[in-house]
């Protein structure tokens, strides 16, 4: 993304070890942060299936440039495992998602001190979990989203106290219009969000159309439309799944390349959670008054 400079210098440490007892395989995380500055809030953030700690740095750079500290894990999905539709362990991947963020969310001290004793600069009262694809449903399940079993009955509260705001990129919706993969392979993609109460910004794409529901792009936005308020949607026209390539520049999957709409979906993450954080109000005013004149390209809703 040469044509966004990034606002100050950043600083990533990887790999870092995570203490997930009972998972198989070692949970890993990586660490981005500014250079410099205190009190700075935390990003977690969970990656779209297949991808990695490596994935995203299109977003996480400009999160760091920002202010924020960005956590990020490689789930068991990462094709770095090689855990496919097939291998017995999928049917339990969400879980296992899940748990990897709460193991991260409990041993956030931990995790900051190995990446050279951030620990004494953040503000652990200010944390964000965010996920795109997949790790938008694993991080709606932190939110307070639970996942409706096959006879519609809400399963457990996954939410976490420590975390107090949050952002789903391209978040799945309810689960009555999957096909007949999806329903086969993903019956946990049933998200109920009646119940997730933490403040949110839902991003989705106004062209995403999903091979897991016969429902259009609109899909993607039962986040914002059946949680309880405060939200917040902001939706783009344009934007396909990956919204831009989020996963990083020419990547496979993305098909609607666009480094500009990439830097617009991660500052609007930002600028969202630093509001929510009452940190600084001024970067989401000012999104909101570009909505109001910018041309139909991207909306922004709130309730």
């Amino acid at each position: 993304m040469s044509s966004h400079p990034l606002a100050r210098p950043v600083v990533a440490v990887k790999p870092i070890a995570v203490p997930a007892p009972g998972r198989g395989l070692d949970l890993q995380v990586k660490v981005t942060a500014p250079l410099s500055g205190q009190g700075l809030p935390v990003i977690v953030f969970s990656h779209g299936n297949a991808w990695s700690l490596d994935g995203y740095e299109p977003l996480v750079d400009r999160w760091a440039a920002a202010g924020f500290v960005v956590v990020q894990p490689t789930h068991l999905d990462s094709r770095r495992n090689g855990i496919g539709w097939e291998d017995p362990r999928f049917a339990t991947i969400w879980r296992v998602r899940i748990a990897d963020l709460h193991a991260v969310l409990d041993g956030l001290d931990g995790i900051l001190r190995q990446a050279g004793g951030l620990e004494a600069r953040v503000d652990r009262d200010r944390v964000a979990i965010v996920g795109h694809s997949w790790g938008a449903q694993s991080a709606g399940a932190i939110l307070g989203a639970r996942v409706l079993d096959a006879d519609g009955v809400p399963g457990e509260d996954f939410s976490h106290p420590a975390v107090s705001a949050g952002a789903l990129i391209a978040a799945t919706g309810t689960g009555d219009t999957l096909t007949p993969f999806a329903a086969e392979r993903l019956p946990f993609m049933r998200p109920d969000y009646s119940t997730m109460t933490t403040p949110a910004l839902v991003v989705a794409g106004g062209k995403d159309q999903s091979q897991l529901s016969t429902r259009g792009p609109e899909w993607f936005t039962d986040a914002y439309h059946l949680s309880p308020s405060p939200k917040a949607l902001l939706t783009i026209a344009e934007g396909e799944h990956t919204l831009g390539g989020l996963a990083g520049e020419m990547v496979a999957e993305t098909t609607d390349e666009d480094p500009a709409r990439v830097a617009l979906v991660a500052d609007a993450v930002s600028a969202y959670l630093l509001d929510a954080f009452t940190l600084d109000a001024t970067a989401w005013a000012a999104l909101g008054g570009a909505d109001a004149s910018g041309g139909g390209a991207w909306t922004i809703a709130r309730k």
